[in-house]
């Protein structure tokens, strides 16, 4: 067999922005602005009281506990923002993830190269009915990607088209993990 390496010709080669993203669940704005609540209101509490042991910080805590107040308040809302920005697309040989506000990313993962696919979820998440899922390549040490913000409905769809791709893709080793 003799290896070949041919070159492609990249005016055309399908453009990753022509690619159809779906948005995900409104419910994750929400719930993400409930998660950043809930971290800075316990910033803001911790600097409140620990200021007030210390004689010589006392007199800055209340600007202290306004700042950490006012960071959270930001943090939420960019939070938020970002949310409402992200979306995903399942093609036929991978699947995208976009998200970001200040910092773009985009990611790509190719189907041919997924080992394995999880659902996660928190309890702030399953109140607001929202599932992460996690996707895994070999050779990684975690999730390679992880799509926020889907419905249950969405993340076990999705769960069950990779896992059917995953079935349908050959193996690339033969070791005592594979069956």
């Amino acid at each position: 067999m003799t290896f070949s390496n041919a070159s492609l010709d990249p005016q055309r080669l399908p453009l990753l922005k022509e690619a159809a993203l779906e948005p995900v669940s409104r419910r994750l704005a929400p719930c993400q602005a409930a998660l950043r609540t809930l971290h800075w209101l316990f910033l803001t509490l911790l600097a409140f009281f620990l200021l007030r042991l210390h004689e010589e910080l006392a007199a800055w805590q209340p600007w202290l506990t306004a700042g950490v107040a006012t960071l959270g308040a930001v943090s939420v809302l960019m939070g938020w923002c970002d949310a409402r920005r992200r979306a995903y697309g399942l093609r036929q040989h991978d699947l995208i993830y976009r998200r970001g506000l200040l910092v773009r990313r985009i990611q790509v993962l190719p189907l041919a190269r997924l080992q394995h696919v999880e659902t996660l979820s928190n309890p702030v998440e399953r109140v607001f009915g929202l599932v992460r899922l996690a996707c895994f390549t070999a050779g990684g040490r975690g999730a390679d990607m992880v799509l926020e913000g889907l419905t249950a409905e969405r993340a076990v769809a999705i769960r069950q088209h990779l896992l059917a791709q995953l079935e349908g893709t050959p193996k690339a080793h033969v070791g005592p993990d594979v069956p």
